[in-house]
């Protein structure tokens, strides 16, 4: 007999016949299909902080707007969080999202380090209240706005700096100008 969790699907398919599995919330799955929508997106440039080549982006929810004092205080938080970056094995360069939301505000930070990985804090504060971000919760990652920038930004990482040829500084430099901008789904 098997388990819920060994219950094979027919040939990886689920058919509008089929019960769904129990922890499979239909209902909420669809709710999240109706409300979904584009958000604008923008590149605010590469900014040096601890050290590192941070490229910053925006990502806006209908009717919020990611300001200039917004930038200001996750570059701060960036800042404090990579100044421990070499103990974390960083390469020196990040990532950094800057998201007015729908729910709140929400800044991430992904930095490249040592053997093909990266690591990623996720900071989360009400709405407008910038100076409130704190840690966001255990387990918190990319909502699916932010993971399509950070898709983009994996994909420029590998492109330029690791498949990249010449110097070090050239590899930088067509890493920091390669940029998404616009709505993304």
């Amino acid at each position: 007999m098997q388990t819920d969790e060994a219950r094979p699907l027919h040939h990886g398919r689920m058919s509008d016949r089929e019960e769904l599995p129990a922890a499979v919330d239909a209902e909420a799955l669809l709710a999240l299909a109706e409300g979904y929508h584009a958000r604008g997106t923008r590149a605010l440039g590469t900014r040096e902080a601890s050290g590192h080549l941070v490229k910053v982006y925006a990502i806006e929810a209908p009717g919020r707007d990611v300001t200039e004092r917004d930038e200001a205080v996750a570059l701060r938080i960036a800042g404090a969080h990579l100044a421990l970056g070499r103990a974390r094995g960083s390469l020196g360069l990040a990532v950094l999202l800057v998201h007015a939301g729908g729910d709140g505000d929400y800044v991430l930070l992904c930095n490249w380090i040592e053997g093909y990985m990266s690591n990623l804090a996720v900071f989360s504060g009400p709405a407008g209240r910038p100076e409130l971000l704190r840690p966001g919760r255990v387990g918190l990652a990319p909502c699916v706005w932010e993971a399509a920038v950070l898709a983009h930004e994996r994909d420029a990482f590998t492109r330029h700096v690791l498949d990249g040829s010449g110097p070090v500084a050239d590899r930088l430099a067509a890493w920091g100008g390669d940029t998404t901008a616009g709505d993304v789904r």
